[in-house]
């Protein structure tokens, strides 16, 4: 593209954008905290999932300081639900970091901010460009499909460079967003409704037909359908919860017991394994349903079984990583979602059954 067209389709975009984009509470503010927080919400998390956590979380923490105080418990509890739970961590990690190196204030700089826990070279560019107003590209997925298909560019290199001769002098942060904007909602990865585009006159891919066949590494994920079978253990209005490891896949999450099985396994001889150190091991169960979740690169199909014990029945949990929690306090805990889910589904059962 030559200067003259880089130009119109920066004057293009920004017009569009303009008229066409998304009240979003993170767009109403310039507090840099505020906006950072949105953009590791946002990460691998769709628009619609993000809304009801962003402010309830910001209310929480309002600033960088009151972040780095709170306990990583307090935090991974308003996370619940939200997925992706490094995340969480790596905003506590950073938060330290902010304090301690830079005055509690965001470093403006993006060196500085790509040293913070989490940030990477599109994090680092959406906040210099969104919450600083200065020139830098930020390159997500749906950045990388819009270009990829704009300018016929496979090439990771060319399309980075060809980004930071793209983003506007003017109005960095507001083009940045245009470009997500519009992969979020018009350039979608199998339909895109080329029609409404405002880039449709300039854009390679549309002009020789091929929009629905251009789709990057990021649009092609390849799902492992896995079994996943979760025990609802209860004494007296109390569940039974387990904390998974300090790293890891979901770390730190109180969840159910239960786990990803073999193909050839079981779903009840996995779930007597997980309990067999509860004295004594439980017999009696019932299945109440499964519910459907997806984690990462898996699509999870979770069996849900209760296990119900007698009050008077003595039972030895076998570490303190194991907890009895009230069940009408469960949702407020640091739960993983399938956890969450598979207690709404219990709910939903036994009011089925009044």
């Amino acid at each position: 593209m030559t200067a003259q067209n880089l130009a119109s389709v920066r004057q293009k975009l920004l017009r569009w954008y303009d008229r066409h984009n998304r009240d979003l509470p993170w767009r109403r503010t310039r507090d840099p905290y505020a906006i950072s927080l949105a953009e590791a919400m946002l990460q691998q998390t769709q628009v619609k999932t993000v809304l009801p956590y962003y402010e309830k979380f910001l209310r929480a923490f309002p600033t960088v300081s009151a972040l780095d105080r709170a306990p990583l418990e307090k935090v991974l509890r308003a996370w619940s639900g939200l997925g992706y739970y490094r995340r969480a961590e790596n905003l506590k990690k950073s938060a330290r970091q902010i304090v301690r190196d830079h005055a509690g204030k965001l470093p403006q700089e993006f060196a500085a901010l790509r040293r913070l826990a989490g940030v990477g070279d599109y994090t680092a560019g959406a906040l210099m460009s969104i919450a600083f107003g200065r020139r830098y590209p930020a390159v997500d997925g749906n950045v990388r499909r819009v270009l990829g298909r704009l300018m016929a560019i496979d090439n990771e290199t060319q399309l980075q460079n060809r980004a930071r001769q793209l983003v506007s002098r003017s109005r960095p942060g507001d083009f940045n967003q245009a470009l997500m904007e519009l992969g979020a909602t018009l350039c979608a990865p199998s339909a895109p409704q080329c029609e409404r585009c405002p880039l449709r006159a300039d854009c390679a891919a549309s002009i020789h037909g091929s929009a629905k066949q251009r789709t990057t590494r990021h649009d092609r994920i390849a799902f492992k359908s896995v079994v996943w079978p979760l025990a609802i253990v209860r004494q007296g209005g109390k569940i039974l919860l387990r904390r998974r490891a300090h790293n890891g896949l979901l770390a730190r999450l109180w969840e159910l017991p239960g786990g990803e099985i073999v193909e050839t396994e079981k779903p009840l001889k996995l779930l007597r394994e997980e309990l067999r150190e509860l004295a004594p091991a439980p017999k009696r169960r019932r299945a109440i349903g499964e519910i459907r979740h997806s984690i990462t690169n898996r699509r999870i199909r979770a069996p849900i079984y209760v296990f119900d014990f007698p009050a008077r029945t003595k039972l030895r949990l076998p570490s303190t990583q194991w907890r009895w929690i009230d069940e009408r306090k469960i949702q407020g805990q640091a739960i993983s979602s399938m956890t969450a889910k598979a207690v709404k589904l219990l709910d939903h059962h036994e009011e089925s059954l009044l």
